[in-house]
């Protein structure tokens, strides 16, 4: 492993990099939304039915699939300003390119989006393995909130998007637009990174060598599996959350296309306000009793959602779901990089695995709802956050590196 010898940190740099982690997670949430903002413009241009497009848009995802994994060896080499600095570069690339194939044709739509994955699930891993080290020098949880941070990002990318789709203006110029407008102000913010290793005794081993081993390694151990099988709960039920509440709204509460979207946006809401107000509970009960709190809070809105006899109560355990799947990921990714040495290998391949539930678990309540009714097969988000209950003490502090007071918080959990 390359380590660089840091200069110390002072709370002024500590705070820089702070705000540079927001801008990372923010600008990587507007990017991406932008694009999804735009899909229905570039399928009627391309005029592509829903098959062709589900495999053009299947680009993304294999991208993300490839870069997850590579990611831990690559910000364990160079670190995770020069991967955000690199990856930001890529996505701007990649979007651009996508961007023009919506005027020339279907291939360089599907380049771009490779590109667009590959460096967003990069960029993902490195920004969340950045986050840890703040979270480390800031000797609190904050976690949670750099992913709030992503959500609004998501939400300004696609408030954007729809005020570019009103105003006709076009997809190459708003999304080259934004390619721009998010790789210069990353780029710089990367800068005030603070080193991932500080060079100090905690980055070797006994016998005062840098650790050995890698994202390999890190695929062999019990706890990083079991964190990731933890954040896929919760990863799976957030992602079936933004993908299947309006529909499940419309078609099995009866509601009309716009009381759905507002359920959707409540969840949103919920599950925005979670993250940002859970550094908080973190810091005061302790991980372990905290994300168990919210999956049983995240089972009952799961469960008051689905079986509501109307639509009013269907609301409230929308937002109940969206506070219950609010915490896991990030937690689990604060979990990841408890020790600084592997914390790129552990959060690369818990990301993987977490990942997964974002891929798969749309098409999954899409293929059991065509049985069930989508509505019914929403319960399975209940069964997964109910396991993540069972698991939670896998995301307790190490102790080498955790405030007293939080291990013991949890220890007591």
């Amino acid at each position: 492993m390359t380590s660089t010898i840091a200069t110390p940190t002072t709370p002024a740099t500590v705070r820089a990099a702070t705000a540079a982690t927001y801008a990372a997670f923010i600008g990587s949430g507007f990017a991406f939304a932008s694009w999804a903002s735009r899909i229905p413009q570039v399928r009627d241009r391309l005029e592509l039915d829903s098959a062709a497009l589900g495999l053009v848009l299947l680009a993304i995802a294999v991208g993300s699939l490839l870069a997850l994994p590579l990611s831990g060896p690559v910000v364990t080499r160079i670190g995770s300003a020069r991967t955000v600095t690199a990856m930001a570069i890529l996505l701007a690339v990649g979007l651009t390119t996508a961007a023009l194939g919506s005027l020339i044709g279907v291939v360089p739509v599907v380049i771009g989006l490779f590109l667009l994955g590959f460096a967003n699930g990069a960029w993902d891993v490195a920004m969340n393995v950045q986050g840890t080290v703040v979270e480390r020098h800031l000797d609190r949880s904050i976690m949670s909130r750099f992913h709030a941070g992503f959500s609004l990002g998501t939400v300004a990318g696609a408030l954007v998007g729809a005020a570019m789709v009103a105003l006709h203006v076009e997809v190459a110029v708003h999304l080259a637009a934004v390619a721009v407008l998010v790789v210069i102000p990353v780029v710089w913010f990367a800068r005030r990174f603070v080193p991932d290793h500080d060079g100090t005794d905690e980055d070797h081993d006994e016998a005062g060598q840098p650790p050995r081993g890698g994202a390999l390694a890190a695929w062999r151990e019990p706890r990083t599996l079991l964190i990731g099988l933890f954040v896929l709960t919760f990863a799976f039920a957030e992602g079936v959350g933004n993908d299947w509440i309006s529909v499940a709204s419309i078609d099995g509460h009866g509601v009309s296309p716009a009381l759905g979207t507002l359920a959707f946006a409540g969840f949103l809401t919920a599950m925005t306000a979670g993250r940002w107000f859970g550094p908080g509970l973190l810091d005061r009960y302790g991980r372990v009793r905290v994300v168990r709190t919210i999956a049983l809070i995240g089972i009952v809105g799961v469960g008051v959602f689905v079986f509501a006899p109307v639509p009013g109560l269907a609301y409230a355990g929308a937002l109940l779901w969206g506070l219950g799947a609010s915490l896991g990921f990030p937690v689990g990714m604060s979990a990841g990089g408890d020790d600084p040495r592997r914390a790129a290998a552990r959060v690369s391949v818990i990301a993987s695995i977490g990942y997964c539930a974002f891929l798969a678990g749309p098409p999954a309540i899409g293929f059991l709802g065509h049985q069930i009714t989508v509505l019914r097969a929403l319960v399975v988000v209940a069964v997964l956050l109910g396991l993540a209950v069972l698991i939670a003490t896998s995301v307790r502090p190490l102790s080498a590196v955790q405030p007293a007071p939080d291990e013991a918080a949890d220890r007591a959990a």
